[in-house]
Formats: structure tokens, C-alpha cells, sequence
């Protein structure tokens, strides 16, 4: 391969190796740039000469400023970059260049499962929620014996998955922020993906009562609709194996009623498809991110509703994102979540500089603007018609940005609130996947796509060497959701049975 270097943007001033093997001092370009030094694959290289104090440029906006003279061919790393403030969130222009409506996207369509609430489902799986920690063990054995015992008599049902996570007792539930657990795990318990009907398996002494948790629903008669919750309360029984049984029991009339539920042609304007990225790198800005944006214009033209997150992936470049907004209303809202999250920061003491990781820095990401800048492409171009806060389901069709943290796990389980479907790039390599909705995942380098060609769906990495565009790629994955969803095609993530757990984010105190 001849040296290959990839400059997004004509005023930047850095760009990144394409060459899998980096290339070595002296190594010449066709435009006459000589490296100064070895450089490894996706890291920056000065195209001139840069002053100290001089701004860094990738993707046309600034990164941060030299902390030395940097020669032109030399490699630009993080320790040469000072990290520059985020944008001003009292001067960022509002909604001032709305971008207009692409043509609409007409015939396409997936199989899907309708919901009494008129929410579609791309599985059709047996939901045990949790209302507390102390129970999980006991559950996790349950689904064991579910699966094992009582599942291969139900064709149609997909998987039993439990609902579990960290939280429910000894925590402030009326404290500032302890909503957003709440309300997130309420949302997760009437997924699409469980036809809206779960099964709970309280503790009884928990702060996190089911009535809590599903306050329109008594629990003190037995449920009338097949939508209403079955509870089981574990201090009510007698002994571990009679607490199991009741389960069981629970579990298999729950699916008989859920295996009566058939997939039917829907409109692709059912899906609603949550973007994240994890194991970014510098690829990640050029390839998978930006034909990820490109699918997600494909989706919002047929009617779908799209979501990105992680506000601090976002932080530091919701200056290009405020001008795209739909009203004046919906650059608010986003400012007003990026401000929540400054002083959720701050009271931790922690700023915006603690992100990215050691994986990032090594794929050649610097700092927290040059990620945002490449995160935010998942967004396309569209306008951007909502705005979530944390733990809100999304209900507006189009692009929305649902606020969550950065982190993966955090992330998808917040973003689970609201979609049918994921879709999850990386660029230095994860397993993640999710036990209730199917993963998409999407790599930023065809090197990674070779090395873990069971763990990856799709290489984006086509788009840096020129045998792709990202084009090609976004209508790629465009139908690959569309299979997807419809149990046309499997993901690895899906295949191994790969699912991280659930981790809501609570942002109260712990008791």
C-alpha cells in the first residue's frame, strides 16, 4: 500500500495515517510531506510547520492549541495539544440553519411485532424485571431453569431475559436525579421487545416498591390484561425452591400469552434505532461515524425515529449541532442538557478532560473535542426535531438526542428506554451487545473487521482505502437494520448471546 494519509477537511492542518503499519521516518507523500518521525496508524501528522499556541484543525474546527513548535511531517500527539475551553453555551446560535427536509423514503419495510400500545417489536422475548438487586441472583438462576425447562415448548418466543441491575435499595429515591433510574427501568420493563408485559420479582422490604415502579397498576388483585405485570414478591414465599417455582409458574403463562405473537409487514418508520460508539478511535470521524450519519438520513427520510447520545461526546461540538435544530425550543433543550451535565461534573469535581480513554488516545484521538467532533457525524445531516432528558423515552419521530452519559453500558441501557434496535461502531474493538434488542456493530478499520470477523457486522474501514464509499456503506447498513429487525439476518452479538448488563444511571446519593 502507498503511504495514504486522510485530511477530512481543506482548513485542516493535521491529518491521520491510513497505512495499517503506520510508516516510518522519511517516508515520502506524492504532495512532497516527509515524516519527520515514525507515525502509527491513525495518529496526526503536521501538514506545515505550526507555531506554539497555533490552533490544531481536524475536521475544520479546532481541537486545542500547540504546547510546542511542531516542524511540518511531525507526529502530533496528545501531549501536544492543549485542550481548548467548550463552546459557550449563552452565545451558540439557534436554530439558525435548519437543514430542509429530504425527499421521503417510501416501501420500506421490516417484520415486526405489534404492541396493544401501538409500539413495534423486533423480538419477541419473556421479560422478568427486577425491582432490587438482592433478587438478581435468584432470577438469573430462574431464567436458567426457563430456558432450560419451559421455553423449548414456545416456538415463537425468542429469548427470557432478566431485567437486572444495580439499584432499588439504599438510595434516596425522592433525591434530586433518582427519577432518571426509576423512570428508565420502568420504560425498559414495557420494552417493545416483551410486548409491554413483564413479569416482577420483588424483593418485599426494598426501597424501590413495585408500585414505585408501575404506579398505575395494583398489585393487590390479580392482573386483568395480559399487558398488566405479574408480581412476585420473594419474602412471601416459603423457601428458595418454592420462590423458583412461583417463577416458573409465573414465567409459563406470561409465555403463553406472548407466543401467540406474530411478526407482520410494518413501515420502517416503526424503527426507533439508538447510535453509540465505544472503543473509538481516529478512523471513527471518517468512516463508520459518517455512514452511520448517512443510514440514520436514510432512516429519518423513511419515517424512523434516530437516536445519538453521550452528552459529553457532544459537549464540544454542540455548536454545530444547535444551528441544525428544528426551533429555537429544541437548541434550548439540548443546551439545557449539555449545561445539566457541566454541573453534574462539577459537584463530582470531574470535567470533560477525564474522557477519552487509553484505548482512544491509543487509535489516535487526543482529547474530548477531536472525539466529539468525529462522534457527532453519527448524526447525519438531518434537522434535529427533539431533545430527551435523562431516563424520558423519546417519542418524536426524526433525529432526536436523547441525553445519557458516555459510558457504553450506561449508555445502551438509557437509550433502551426508547428503541428496537441499536447500532454500535467501534474503531478499537468491543463484544458489546444487549440482551433485549439486537446490535449492530460497525468497525472503523478493515483491520479490526479481519480480526474479529465473528464480532463484527460490518467494515467501514472500505471508505479509508478508497474500495467504499460512505454512501456505499450507509445504504449497506441501512439494510442490515431493516433484515435485522425483521429476523432476516443475525447479529454476531446476537449469535454468541453476547449481552452487557444493565447499568442505569443514577445520578442521586446512595444511603
Amino acid at each position: 500500500m502507498d503511504p495514504l494519509y486522510i485530511r477530512v477537511h481543506q482548513r485542516d492542518n493535521v491529518a491521520i495515517i491510513a497505512n495499517p503499519d503506520g510508516l516510518a521516518a522519511g517516508t515520502r507523500f506524492p504532495d512532497g510531506l516527509t515524516l519527520a518521525e515514525r507515525i502509527p496508524q491513525a495518529h496526526k501528522v503536521a501538514l506545515r510547520e505550526l507555531d506554539q499556541g497555533e490552533p490544531v484543525v481536524r475536521y475544520g474546527q479546532v481541537i486545542g492549541h500547540t504546547a510546542k513548535k511542531l516542524a511540518r511531517g511531525s507526529w502530533v500527539r496528545e501531549e501536544h495539544i492543549l485542550l481548548p475551553p467548550p463552546p459557550a453555551l449563552d452565545q451558540l446560535p439557534l436554530a439558525t440553519s435548519v437543514p430542509a427536509p429530504q425527499p421521503p423514503l417510501a416501501g420500506f419495510t421490516f417484520e415486526g411485532y405489534r404492541n396493544p400500545d401501538g409500539s413495534v417489536g423486533t423480538r419477541n422475548i419473556l421479560g422478568i424485571t427486577t425491582t432490587v438487586q438482592c433478587v438478581a441472583p435468584t432470577v438469573d438462576y430462574a431464567v436458567r431453569r426457563i430456558k432450560a425447562e419451559v421455553l423449548p415448548r414456545f416456538r415463537n418466543v425468542d429469548d427470557v431475559v432478566a431485567i437486572t441491575h444495580p439499584y432499588g435499595c439504599g438510595v434516596a429515591l425522592d433525591a434530586p436525579g433518582a427519577h432518571i433510574p426509576i423512570a428508565t427501568l420502568k420504560h425498559i420493563s414495557r420494552h417493545p421487545n416483551i410486548g409491554g408485559a413483564p413479569l416482577v420479582v420483588s424483593l418485599g422490604c426494598e426501597k424501590l416498591q413495585p408500585d414505585r415502579l408501575f404506579p398505575e397498576t395494583n398489585f393487590a388483585k390479580l392482573p386483568v390484561l395480559e399487558t398488566d405485570p405479574l408480581l412476585i414478591r420473594m419474602q412471601d414465599e416459603h423457601g428458595f425452591g418454592e420462590v423458583v417455582s412461583a417463577i416458573l409458574r409465573a414465567a409459563e403463562k406470561r409465555l403463553e400469552q406472548i407466543n401467540r405473537r406474530q411478526r407482520v409487514t410494518v413501515p420502517a418508520s416503526e424503527l426507533v434505532v439508538g447510535l453509540q460508539c465505544g472503543g473509538s478511535d481516529a478512523f471513527s470521524g471518517v468512516t463508520c461515524n459518517p455512514a452511520v450519519g448517512f443510514a440514520a438520513d436514510l432512516l429519518v427520510r423513511a419515517g424512523a425515529t434516530v437516536m445519538f447520545s453521550e452528552v459529553t461526546e457532544v459537549r464540544d461540538a454542540v455548536h454545530l449541532l444547535t444551528p441544525r435544530c428544528a426551533t429555537a425550543d429544541v437548541a434550548r433543550a439540548l443546551i439545557r442538557e449539555m449545561r445539566w451535565y457541566d454541573e453534574y461534573l462539577a459537584r463530582g469535581s470531574a470535567d470533560r478532560s477525564a474522557n477519552p480513554t487509553p484505548g482512544n488516545k491509543r487509535g489516535g484521538l487526543a482529547n474530548v473535542v477531536e472525539k466529539a467532533l468525529g462522534s457527532i457525524a453519527k448524526a447525519g445531516t438531518s434537522a434535529l426535531a427533539g431533545v430527551a432528558a435523562n431516563g424520558e423515552k423519546v417519542s418524536a419521530k426524526g433525529l432526536v438526542f436523547a441525553a445519557t452519559p458516555a459510558s457504553d453500558f450506561i449508555c445502551g441501557t438509557q437509550q433502551l428506554a426508547s428503541m428496537n434496535l441499536h447500532v454500535f461502531t467501534t474503531g478499537e474493538g468491543s463484544p458489546y451487545g444487549l440482551a433485549l434488542v439486537p446490535v449492530i456493530k460497525v468497525s472503523s478499520r478493515t483491520s479490526l473487521a479481519e480480526r474479529w470477523p465473528d464480532l463484527i457486522d460490518l467494515d467501514a474501514g472500505r471508505i479509508a482505502t478508497g474500495h467504499a464509499t460512505i454512501e456505499d456503506v450507509g445504504w449497506e447498513l441501512f439494510r442490515a437494520i431493516l433484515d435485522v429487525a425483521g429476523a432476516r439476518k443475525q447479529t454476531w452479538a446476537d449469535r454468541w448471546g453476547l449481552a452487557n448488563a444493565m447499568v442505569p444511571f443514577n445520578p442521586g446519593p446512595v444511603t
